[in-house]
């Protein structure tokens, strides 16, 4: 799965050779936090992959997808905290309360936290299935608290906002047989 590495290895290389614009720190923001959604994005799609298609070889992938998806969320947040903000914890608190995107997608991040801790076979265990289970639909709050976050932040041009807002959307609603069957059962 080194093949989800590759973002950061891209912002790397832009960064030595100064590929990153005239703001870099934006621009490496920005980055991962697309990558943020765009693996959330494909860690949802095993289930629905399965359940509509038969195809059931994604489902192995599932968990590295969500917790890569966990470690670039929260290397945004780590970047705009130690790089952007330089660890100045006044200005970190006080933009988190003024600036609602912000807020936001803390909120999303916090929301990802107990999805990767409890990713593991010992917690599904520790858990039970379905406590677990439960515990796991999480992702779709934070993927649309990430998706708020996300259009609050660029202002401008929601189209790539709505366009992750569509595909969690889509997402979710592919979720919908399942459920019903698994209710009727």
């Amino acid at each position: 799965m080194a093949v989800l590495l590759l973002p950061v290895v891209k912002i790397g290389w832009d960064a030595a050779t100064g590929g990153l614009g005239a703001n870099p720190i934006e621009a490496v923001q920005n980055r991962l936090g697309f990558w943020t959604l765009v693996i959330l994005a494909l860690a949802l799609v095993p289930t629905p992959a399965k359940d509509l298609l038969g195809v059931s070889w994604p489902q192995r992938l599932r968990r590295i997808l969500g917790v890569t998806a966990f470690g670039y969320a929260l290397a945004h947040f780590l970047f705009y905290v130690g790089v952007d903000k330089f660890f100045d914890w006044q200005t970190i608190s006080r933009d988190l309360t003024r600036r609602p995107f912000l807020m936001v997608g803390f909120a999303a991040l916090l929301c990802l936290v107990p999805l990767a801790v409890t990713s593991t076979d010992g917690w599904l265990l520790r858990l039970g299935y379905r406590r677990w289970k439960l515990l796991h639909r999480l992702v779709y709050v934070a993927a649309a608290l990430a998706v708020v976050h996300f259009a609050w932040r660029v202002k401008a041009d929601p189209t790539r906002p709505l366009l992750f807002a569509a595909v969690f959307a889509l997402l979710l609603l592919a979720r919908v047989p399942g459920w019903i069957r698994a209710a009727r059962r």
